[in-house]
């Protein structure tokens, strides 16, 4: 015990670049570009929600909370990516990281909710919908989050780590750190296959049976325009659950042997990274509305600007 704690371990590498050394620049500004198309795209869609009236609905009350827990996300990641990462730090990481991704699993199975009941119940909306529902919801989702990163984390923290202290991945999550521990991880790893059934499983097969209720009521639609504008309401919705959850089940549920460091790097990268920042182009390439008040709001930047030389 008494070598044990001399040789603990106080930092960590990743490993996830590192056979790209001569690349370390050219990294350096893909992250940043990456980083700054997340903050600018999300913080535009919340900043949006926020100004246009239209956009004070249910379904763009909840996509402000995904576009601040995308932030969140890649301001977790990103900054620390390339470089080592003290115990403590790494701790940190892994609480704030695993509690964006259990809350984004919660958040995406409210939407889902949300459009069912649009579709499904549209003159209920109003009522169904209110903000006395969609708060707590919106509150669930974070604490849902909250909840399971503050288990995996404690639970970690427990962990002995006193030989290697290279993590085969591009950030601190409850995976890598259970390879390197010197101590029994057992009860951690039976903890995470219990999480990904109940913070990851459960919301999924919610957001499956909500859209097959939408379906069946899409089918039901006798006009070929109805069936268009029920189906455009749920396309983004449907594509941003598609790539996340598809993301995180390579990320989190795939066998450990037959993957290499490459795979998992570029697996880690799409999950984490890159995910945040293409939810906002989806929600407003394919979104109306949120193009609409983004023009609004560019013509009155315009207006303004326009105003002292008219006077």
């Amino acid at each position: 015990m008494e070598q044990e704690n001399q040789t603990q371990v106080t930092e960590f590498i990743f490993l996830g670049f590192s056979s790209l050394l001569h690349g370390q620049a050219f990294l350096f500004l893909v992250f940043l570009v990456i980083y700054l198309v997340t903050l600018v795209g999300n913080s535009m869609i919340f900043t949006l929600i926020q100004l246009d009236s239209h956009l004070h609905s249910p379904m763009y009350f909840l996509l402000s909370h995904l576009s601040c827990l995308d932030v969140c996300f890649s301001s977790v990641t990103v900054p620390k990516i390339l470089e080592t990462i003290s115990y403590c730090e790494c701790m940190a990481q892994m609480f704030f990281l695993m509690s964006c991704a259990g809350a984004e699993c919660a958040l995406l199975a409210v939407m889902a909710y949300d459009r069912y009941v649009a579709i499904c119940n549209p003159l209920r909306y109003t009522d169904i919908m209110s903000r006395r529902v969609c708060v707590p919801l919106a509150m669930g989702s974070w604490l849902w989050g909250l909840l399971d990163s503050a288990i995996h984390t404690f639970m970690a923290s427990s962990l002995s780590f006193c030989g290697a202290n290279q993590l085969h991945h591009i950030f601190c999550d409850v995976p890598p750190l259970l390879k390197i521990a010197c101590s029994d991880t057992y009860v951690n790893e039976m903890a995470l296959h219990a999480a990904s059934v109940f913070v990851g499983l459960s919301p999924f097969l919610l957001i499956v049976i909500s859209y097959l209720y939408i379906l069946v009521a899409i089918l039901r639609i006798r006009s070929n325009t109805g069936r268009c504008k029920a189906f455009s309401t749920c396309a983004a919705h449907l594509t941003v659950v598609t790539i996340y959850f598809g993301m995180a089940n390579l990320n989190y549920n795939r066998p450990s042997a037959g993957y290499s460091v490459g795979v998992d790097t570029l697996v880690s990268t799409l999950y984490c990274i890159v995910t945040p920042m293409l939810n906002p182009l989806i929600y407003s390439l394919r979104n109306q509305e949120v193009k609409g008040a983004l023009r609004k709001a560019l013509g009155s930047q315009r207006r303004e600007y326009a105003s002292p030389d008219r006077q």
